[in-house]
């Protein structure tokens, strides 16, 4: 691989899946404000993340191949965002038990130097298992998933708050579709095997 590839995120799940794939690559956070814009589809909100992402970090690296990714989970079509405490984590883990929440995972791959990018959704479907309060708080003690789109990780302990996962792509679920970023890559000229 000629260029450098870059994952513009802090996640360590994110950088787990992306070391399977056997290449070299750094990682960057990008900081961007995530803020949800006014009549923002949830989809949308993660693509134009992702890609805000890519662009971010590719200022700092002007000739590298910049991976850009984002999720949105959503209930009934309305955003669930990253809880960041407890009493909230609580609140979203209530609403959603026993119903489907859609996890869109947003992908992006920037060629800094030519400012091409390839951008895309992958939508991936979690039907959660009907929770009592006491799993409830039993789950958010040990994993505190509070920096997680929907309160849980299923990567973790969170797998035992689902019920079933429906979708083209199970890295989709914790963030970084695999699946799909290969395509991306080889239409850059990076061929995986």
């Amino acid at each position: 691989m000629k260029k450098t590839l870059i994952l513009a995120s802090s996640s360590i799940y994110r950088r787990e899946l992306l070391q399977r794939l056997q290449i070299p690559f750094n990682t960057v956070s990008p900081h961007v404000d995530e803020t949800i814009l006014d009549g923002e589809k949830p989809q949308d909100t993660a693509l134009r993340l992702s890609q805000e992402k890519a662009k971010k970090v590719g200022t700092e690296y002007p000739h590298a191949l910049i991976i850009g990714c984002d999720q949105v989970a959503t209930l009934k079509g309305e955003q669930l965002g990253k809880p960041l405490n407890h009493n909230n984590a609580t609140k979203q883990l209530r609403s959603m038990r026993g119903k489907e929440v859609t996890f869109h995972s947003a992908l992006c791959l920037y060629n800094a130097e030519t400012g091409y990018m390839q951008a895309e959704v992958v939508p991936y479907l979690v039907k959660f298992r009907k929770l009592t309060d006491d799993q409830i708080e039993n789950y958010l003690t040990k994993e505190q998933p509070y920096h997680c789109a929907g309160s849980a990780k299923s990567e973790g302990l969170g797998i035992a708050l689902i019920e079933r996962m429906t979708g083209d792509d199970p890295n989709a679920l914790i963030g970084l579709p695999l699946i799909r970023l290969i395509t991306l890559l080889q239409n850059e000229g990076v061929n995986i095997i």
